[in-house]
């Protein structure tokens, strides 16, 4: 096939959109913590899933204060994972507040 028929796609290439809602809707169906590792499974690699979840740790432990150096020792993450994840709590839409405060409500 012809280089011209290949499209790569970059991070700013995403939309939210139909297609995207889509998946959100049928994630917000799972009602058991048993239900996503279930979904999540079927829907992501290991890689994915690793990725995802070294993310959610970072974001927990930038939220008690830890360094990042701290944060990598105890994680394994690397530090310019570490910055990538305090730049979007920092500056993102406000997600992983969010979901931190209904958590905490919980």
């Amino acid at each position: 096939m012809h280089a011209a028929y290949y499209h790569i796609v970059t991070m700013t290439d995403f939309e939210f959109g139909p297609t995207s809602d889509d998946l959100f809707h049928a994630i917000l169906t799972l009602e058991t913590v048993e239900e996503c590792q279930d979904f999540f499974r079927d829907l992501c690699t290991l890689s994915e899933l690793h990725a995802i979840t070294e993310r959610w740790q970072v974001v927990r432990k930038l939220k008690e204060g830890l360094p990042y150096r701290t944060i990598a020792e105890q994680t394994g993450v690397s530090t310019a994972t570490i910055t990538r994840v305090a730049h979007w709590l920092q500056h993102g839409r406000g997600g992983y507040e969010r979901a931190l405060d209904r958590l905490d409500e919980g």
